[in-house]
């Protein structure tokens, strides 16, 4: 799916996935438990999809791994507002380059890193899987 910046909700989603540091990740568990955790990601353009590195022993490496569906969304507006959520389907892929070997994602989160007292090794070590999401649908204000 391509968001379309057209509409209201493509345009809101899109600035959001390209600013906004924070997102939710909603998956489920093989026997059907949902799961929200916090993530750090970076909108890819190019591809039209959200990535994601995941920790070594993050329970939604076996969630995605039985059931790829996600859900993924921003914070509100603290009042209800600026709702902005989507769904689409995730998977690992081996192909996309180590945090430590990603220019824009150190960009983005270099100064978390830092804060954290971590390296990109260290955070390349710890979060290893990268998982690539496809919106599939749009919801929004």
């Amino acid at each position: 799916m391509v968001i379309d910046p057209g509409t209201k909700a493509g345009a809101r989603a899109l600035e959001r996935l390209r600013g906004d540091r924070i997102a939710w990740l909603a998956s489920v568990t093989p026997d059907g438990q949902p799961q929200v955790m916090p993530i750090w990601f970076l909108w890819d353009d190019e591809a039209g999809e959200i990535l994601m590195y995941s920790a070594k022993a993050a329970r939604r490496n076996d969630n995605v791994r039985a059931n790829p569906k996600v859900a993924f969304h921003f914070s509100d507006d603290g009042e209800g507002g600026d709702v902005v959520a989507l769904e689409g389907e995730a998977r690992f892929d081996a192909t996309t380059p180590a945090g430590k070997d990603n220019p824009p994602y150190l960009a983005k989160y270099g100064d978390w890193l830092r804060e954290y007292d971590w390296t990109p090794e260290y955070f390349s070590t710890e979060y290893p899987h990268a998982i690539r999401i496809r919106p599939t649908k749009v919801r929004g204000e």
